[in-house]
């Protein structure tokens, strides 16, 4: 009688703990209970409807810019999944025209001067196992050239803003401003 009643209660907290084992990666799943938590910068640029959809990461007392983030590679521009901007009329992207549609956004950020990538393939987490950026170059729709600012305020997390003149990404103590405008 011990026996039965001592493996059925081995048994029991063996179920628990493979319900909280389970309850646990199916957490990690879920967008809102991320380390770096999803989010989303909307706007106008003249008559162009913008969305930037990206995973926001903090500082976290780090150095982001060539340590974090290295300087000279590809990167995702955000966290976990690969960030997705979108437009539902054509831009000039510093003088590039991208058409109206869905992108996966990249850059590859330097000291004084990024490469921000407009990709057509989307929906690809953001990095690949061995840590490089996951998109094809082959699909690359725009690269633009942009400088970097020093930023006028220490940014936590990472943020997005569309304005009329076009996006800036701020992170740590850097700004990043693309150019947008109405397509001719």
């Amino acid at each position: 009688m011990k026996t039965i009643k001592s493996l059925t209660m081995r048994l029991s907290v063996l179920g628990l703990l493979l319900c909280g084992i389970t309850s646990q990666l199916f957490a990690q799943g879920d967008p809102a209970s991320r380390p770096s938590p999803a989010a989303t910068a909307s706007g106008k640029v003249g008559d162009a409807n913008v969305t930037i959809q990206y995973s926001s990461p903090s500082v976290k007392g780090r150095t982001v810019w060539g340590e974090l983030v290295p300087y000279g590679k590809p990167w995702r521009a955000g966290a976990n999944e690969a960030t997705v901007f979108e437009t539902d009329q054509a831009l000039n992207v510093e003088g590039q025209t991208l058409p109206a549609g869905k992108y996966s956004l990249f850059a590859v950020p330097g000291e004084n001067e990024w490469s921000v990538i407009f990709n057509s393939e989307t929906g690809q987490w953001g990095s690949k196992r061995s840590g490089e950026a996951n998109f094809d170059p082959a699909k690359n729709v725009v690269t633009a050239t942009v400088k970097p600012q020093q930023s006028p305020t220490m940014n936590e997390r990472l943020v997005y803003e569309i304005n009329d003149s076009g996006f800036v990404l701020k992170w740590e103590n850097v700004e990043v401003p693309v150019s947008l405008s109405a397509a001719d």
